[in-house]
């Protein structure tokens, strides 16, 4: 098991090759959520991830030997950007694996460190499989993401710095995937803050401590926008941290952590992924646990794609009820479409989106449909604009 001095000793280690990143107060987010809200913005890293701190420290303690042969990973993106990045600062040649889905900006992010990227099976454990394979062959270090006491010790660096710089804290609140990051904030949490509630998060899809402290269950995996903690089971070495020094862990539903991805750009005016949101998103969904405390959530990396990012809020402001899809059915004729846009520019509402059918959709000839989008203020603004239109037109929803 990693000790205090391990992660000290990293820190030293990796001591001007990872940015020290900032630790901010969030006054929206305290405002939203009823918690005093401290962020550690790791999504500041160079590589916009805090894996690129285990990845440092692993890479610094290899020997010559090891280095002249190269090293291998398997990511989904952020620990495969971090190894890509300090490899070539140290001019150790490096082969990235990743699963064939992975999200495209984070593939063109790893290969422009000058990795040679192999995209190979469809989720974490076949693409793992082939990176063992190719590691065997090519007579390479693998560099795990996670299972591994050196990267452990790096990832727990993030808690030395935000333990410094935070003041007084009552929870932490970490993202688990392959239960690096946690492990090693956990070993540093509980020896310099013994009497702070460590608490773990995984999204449904991937919940295999859905039980802690219970045994592991093998989650059902799937599509989840928090593809950096999409892990069907935990390291074997970060499982033993875990069990001895964190409290609890919650389960978030996607849609929460979509909540939070939206909150944070909203809010505290920081892009995060899904895993990076996945904490903010335990507060959304736990809001008991954390009501009055002061909580440090790790912003841990923000490489999302910029449409998923666009889909997540547009998303958000659909269910919000600041975008509203109205469809009618109108008469065909004309000065309609520019009546019901006086309409709903009078009440106030923003049109985003026009789509106008006349051959298909109508019940009549005489007829159309008309679907539009609108910009509402908040939900009370939106049902409004839609009680306006249907004094005169047939209104609904979509």
């Amino acid at each position: 098991m990693i000790t205090l001095n391990d992660v000290r000793a990293a820190a030293a280690r990796i001591e001007g090759r990872v940015l020290r990143t900032p630790t901010v107060p969030s006054h929206a987010l305290s405002r939203a959520t009823g918690a005093d809200i401290v962020l550690k913005l790791d999504n500041l890293q160079a590589v916009g991830s805090f894996k690129e701190r285990g990845a440092a420290n692993k890479l610094a303690l290899l020997t010559p030997e090891e280095r002249a042969r190269g090293v291998i990973t398997v990511s989904a993106g952020n620990h495969a950007q971090g190894v890509a990045r300090h490899a070539a600062l140290l001019e150790i040649d490096a082969v990235i694996v990743m699963p064939r889905f992975t999200p495209a900006a984070k593939v063109t992010r790893t290969a422009a460190w000058g990795a040679r990227v192999v995209l190979e099976g469809d989720n974490f454990a076949e693409a793992t499989a082939h990176a063992n394979a190719l590691c065997a062959r090519e007579g390479r270090v693998f560099v795990h993401p996670y299972d591994d006491p050196e990267v452990m010790a790096g990832q727990g660096t993030f808690a030395l710095e935000l333990f410094e710089d935070a003041g007084p804290l009552d929870i932490f609140v970490g993202p688990i995937g392959g239960g690096g990051l946690l492990s090693g904030c956990a070993v540093v949490g509980r020896a310099l803050r013994p009497g702070m509630d460590i608490m773990g998060v995984q999204v449904e899809s991937y919940s295999s401590l859905s039980a802690f402290p219970g045994d592991e269950i093998m989650p059902p995996g799937g599509a989840t926008i928090a593809e950096g903690i999409a892990v069907l089971q935990i390291g074997r070495q970060p499982l033993s941290v875990i069990r001895d020094h964190v409290s609890r862990v919650l389960v978030v539903p996607e849609r929460a952590v979509e909540d939070a991805i939206t909150l944070m750009a909203e809010g505290a005016k920081q892009v995060s992924e899904g895993a990076g949101a996945s904490a903010l998103a335990a507060v959304l969904t736990y809001p008991e646990l954390f009501r009055g405390k002061r909580v440090a959530l790790p912003v841990t990396g923000g490489n999302i794609d910029s449409r998923i990012l666009a889909n997540t809020l547009l998303r958000s402001l659909l269910r919000d009820g600041r975008l509203l899809c109205l469809k009618m059915e109108i008469p065909d004729r004309p000065g309609v479409l520019a009546d019901i846009s006086r309409m709903i520019g009078e009440a106030g509402g923003n049109i985003i989106e026009v789509s106008h059918q006349r051959l298909f959709t109508a019940a009549s000839v005489q007829a159309a449909e008309l679907e539009v989008m609108i910009e509402a203020r908040d939900p009370t603004h939106a049902m409004e604009i839609m009680g306006q239109l249907a004094k005169t037109y047939i209104v609904r929803r979509v």
